[in-house]
């Protein structure tokens, strides 16, 4: 993960309404561009710099060459009851497609306990972090899983080909104090982190890639090969087969669920997402739960800590802490971050905010 010392600082509401003008200049109306800018941004307040505002060219350029839609017209319901629903994104932007279907969830489980909702064919969703917030703060509790259909890149254990995605998993826990955010992907390591490390020519931190001739290594190198090396699911070499596993549950609960993945063909880049949410009123109640989550977060952050000079953290934490320094003094985005951003302003002739 990239981290932001050597980059600049934007006011929120000058950097938000920046990056929503970028997204009207390619079509984007104006619900659309707030969705997704506020969701690319609260990536970047969470400290996912590689999730954030960085993914803008990107989902721009996507949506030049026609295959992002900007049309939310286009995304569907498929079928609804009073707790379940899918969707169609057909290739909607990813943030707006993941926030109908977070509204869907959250509602259903105010007024019946659990809601879930399943979006086929979105396009790419940025940061699972970014959506957990606006739920925990409803007194909910948030999962959401993703995969990518088109895209193989983490090998089954034992096995040498890419299989399938890093396949994250995010959970909000509302506490009473700040919720715990927990966004895990069930891979060793990430894409990004993988093709950043190759970018500055360093080497991985441990040996997390199976070279294509079935070689564990750290050297980028060896995923970028024809054919491709793969990266290990989580717990590599040794315990991978939980990763595997898990993986697993993400394709069938999110493409499976969907009715559309890896049988299908797909080769665009997007998402199969699923979205619960539970309202612990429903169950032992809200006080209980929070009083119960709170008294574990407690303990975990009395817990001994091996090194005293790093005490035990919550997930979470970190990027909460990262979130209100940045609203109180400017959002602070990486060097690369800026670099893109601006190239992409002058590609579309709007102009660059002024940092702080």
């Amino acid at each position: 993960m990239a981290t932001a010392s050597e980059g600049e600082r934007f006011d929120y509401p000058q950097l938000l309404d920046f990056v929503q003008q970028l997204f009207k200049k390619v079509g984007a109306g104006d619900e659309l561009a707030a969705i997704v800018s506020r969701t690319l941004i609260e990536g970047d307040l969470l400290g996912h710099y590689t999730h954030g505002t960085n993914l803008v060219a990107g989902y721009i350029g996507s949506i030049l060459d026609g295959h992002a839609k900007v049309d939310t017209s286009l995304f569907e319901q498929v079928t609804a009851t009073g707790v379940s629903a899918l969707f169609d994104g057909h290739y909607v932007l990813g943030p707006y497609c993941v926030d109908k279907a977070v509204t869907f969830a959250a509602n259903a489980a105010a007024q019946q306990g659990i809601g879930i909702a399943v979006v086929r064919r979105s396009h790419h969703i940025g940061c699972l972090a970014a959506y957990l917030k606006p739920i925990t703060d409803r007194g909910l509790l948030p999962l959401i899983y993703s995969s990518d259909p088109s895209v193989a890149s983490v090998s089954a254990h034992g096995g040498i080909e890419p299989m399938f995605t890093p396949n994250p998993i995010a959970v909000g826990i509302p506490t009473q104090d700040a919720p715990l955010l927990i966004d895990v992907s069930m891979s060793t390591i990430t894409n990004g982190f993988v093709g950043k490390s190759r970018n500055l020519g360093e080497k991985l931190p441990h040996p997390v890639l199976m070279s294509n001739q079935g070689q564990v290594t750290n050297d980028p190198e060896a995923f970028f090969t024809t054919p491709p090396g793969s990266i290990l699911p989580l717990g590599g070499l040794e315990f991978g087969h939980k990763g595997f596993a898990l993986g697993l549950m993400v394709e069938a609960l999110t493409s499976g669920l969907g009715g559309h993945g890896r049988k299908d063909g797909p080769d665009a880049w997007g998402a199969s997402v699923t979205v619960v949410a539970i309202d612990p009123k429903f169950f032992g109640g809200l006080d209980n739960f929070t009083e119960e989550s709170s008294f574990l977060a407690d303990k975990v952050l009395h817990s001994t800590p091996v090194d005293k000079q790093n005490p035990v953290r919550l997930p979470g934490a970190s990027g909460l802490s990262k979130r209100e320094g940045q609203l109180r003094d400017g959002v602070n985005l990486p060097g690369f971050v800026v670099a893109g951003l601006r190239k992409t302003a002058e590609r579309l002739e709007c102009a660059f905010p002024v940092n702080r």
